[in-house]
C-alpha cells in the first residue's frame, strides 16, 4: 500500500506545484474578501468535480467559509482543517510570485497555509483513487479569518469539530520536521488606567499620573511570568501621554496572555486582573477588559491525542522517517474545533518555516512524505 500510495503522489507533485504556484499568487489576506473568496472559489470547484458535496458558508465582511464532504462505507468521521486567509496586504503576490530556491519553495501563504491545504486534497485524491472507502465520513473545513479577530467561524469549528471522532490540522510541519500536539490557550486584554491632569510645572502634586500607574502595573504584570511552568504576560502596544507640561490622566496598553490549559488561564486572568486593584499610584484606577474575540481555548494533550501522536510516529517509520511531537504556544483553528473534547493533531502539512515573512516557504523534498503521512493517518484513525 505505501509504495503505490507513494507511487501516485510522486506522479502527481508537478500537479501540485502549479496549483500552489497558482494560489499563491491570489492575494488573500484577512481584510481582502475578494481575495479570499477567489481562493475558496477555486476550492470549491476543484473538490465539486472530484465528487465532493459542498456546503459554503457565506460571510458578510470576511471571506466565505467552505465545507467539502466525502461518504464512505466505515464507521469513523474525520475532519480536517485549514484557512484561506493569510496576512499579506494587496499586492504582495506579485511583487512575490512562487520561486524556487533549492528545495525551498517561497511565496505568501505557502507555509501558513495554502501548500498545507493542497496536501490534504491530493492525500485524500490518492486514498480516493486506491479504492479506499473505510471511513463514514471525511470533511474538509476551509476558513477565511484564521489570521484575525474577532473571528466569525468559531461557531463552525466548534460545531464541526464536536461531530467527528478526530481531528486533523493541516496548517505546515515545524522547521524541525515536529507536528504539534499541544497548544497554549491566548487571551488579549486592553487595560487603561484614570488619573487626575494638572500642569507638570505650576501645580504637579494636583495630578494623579495615569502613564505612572501603567508603567508600574506593567512591572508588576512582568512578575507574572512562570507564576506557573508556561504562564507569560506580554505587553503590546503603550499608548498615553501629550506635551511633557501635561501630567497624564489616561493611558492604556495592551496585553497577551498564555497558559498551556484552560484551568491555568483563568487562574493567570484571576491574577492579572488582581493587578488592577492595587493602587499602584494613589487615586488611579484601573479598568481591564477581555478583548471580543480573543479568547482561543488551550489543546492539551490528552490520551486520545497521544493515541493519535502513537499512530502518526509509527507510521512515520514505516515511511522511513523520524517523527516527533512538540507544544507550542501558538493558537490555531484546532484549539476551537477540539474544545469540545475531540482528540486532534496539528502541523500535518509540509515542513516550513518564516511564516508571516517575506521569506516563507515550504521544503518541496517534504510534500509526499508529509501527503504519504497524512494519507496513511487517515487509514489508521479510521479502521481503529
Amino acid at each position: 500500500m505505501n509504495s503505490d500510495l507513494l507511487d501516485l503522489l510522486e506522479a502527481s507533485l508537478d500537479r501540485y506545484l502549479a496549483d500552489l504556484r497558482l494560489l499563491a499568487g491570489i492575494d488573500s489576506g484577512s481584510d481582502d474578501k475578494a481575495g479570499v473568496d477567489a481562493v475558496i472559489d477555486w476550492l470549491e470547484q476543484q473538490l465539486a468535480a472530484a465528487g465532493y458535496q459542498i456546503e459554503r458558508d457565506r460571510q458578510a465582511y470576511r471571506g466565505d467559509n467552505l465545507i467539502a464532504r466525502r461518504y464512505g462505507t466505515g464507521n469513523a468521521r474525520i475532519l480536517l482543517l485549514g484557512h484561506a486567509d493569510t496576512v499579506y496586504p494587496p499586492g504582495t503576490a506579485a511583487k512575490r510570485p512562487l520561486t524556487f530556491d533549492g528545495d525551498r519553495i517561497l511565496g505568501p501563504g505557502t507555509c501558513d497555509m495554502k501548500a498545507g491545504i493542497l496536501s490534504g486534497i491530493y492525500a485524500l485524491d490518492a486514498l480516493a483513487r486506491l479504492g479506499w472507502e473505510d471511513f463514514a465520513e471525511v470533511r474538509l473545513l476551509v476558513v477565511s479569518d484564521e489570521e484575525t479577530a474577532p473571528r466569525a467561524s468559531v461557531p463552525l469549528l466548534e460545531r464541526e469539530g464536536a461531530r467527528h471522532d478526530a481531528i486533523l490540522t493541516l496548517e505546515a510541519a515545524r522547521e524541525n520536521g515536529d507536528i504539534v500536539s499541544a497548544r497554549k490557550g491566548v487571551r488579549w486584554y486592553t487595560v487603561e488606567a484614570h488619573g487626575r491632569s494638572a500642569h507638570a510645572g505650576v501645580e504637579p502634586e494636583k495630578g494623579r499620573s495615569a502613564t505612572l500607574a501603567l508603567a508600574r502595573f506593567i512591572v508588576e504584570a512582568q512578575r507574572l511570568n512562570d507564576l506557573k511552568p508556561g504562564m507569560t504576560v506580554n505587553t503590546g502596544a503603550i499608548e498615553g501621554g501629550g506635551i511633557p507640561s501635561v501630567v497624564v490622566d489616561r493611558a492604556r496598553a495592551r496585553f497577551d496572555l498564555r497558559a498551556w490549559t484552560d484551568a491555568e488561564l483563568d487562574e493567570l486572568d484571576a491574577a492579572f486582573r488582581a493587578l488592577g486593584e492595587r493602587s499602584l499610584v494613589p487615586d488611579v484606577t484601573f479598568r481591564i477588559e477581555l478583548e471580543p474575540g480573543s479568547d482561543c481555548p488551550a489543546m492539551p494533550r490528552t490520551s486520545g491525542v497521544i493515541r493519535l501522536e502513537q499512530l502518526a510516529t509509527a507510521i512515520a517509520r514505516e515511511l522511513g522517517f523520524e517523527l516527533h511531537a512538540a507544544a507550542t504556544g501558538g493558537a490555531s483553528d484546532i484549539s476551537y474545533a477540539g474544545r469540545s473534547g475531540t482528540p486532534g493533531l496539528d502541523g500535518l502539512g509540509p515542513i516550513g518555516g518564516l511564516d508571516h515573512g517575506p521569506d516563507e516557504y515550504i521544503l518541496r523534498s517534504s510534500i509526499v512524505p508529509r501527503q504519504a503521512l497524512l494519507a496513511r493517518l487517515l487509514q489508521a484513525i479510521a479502521a481503529n
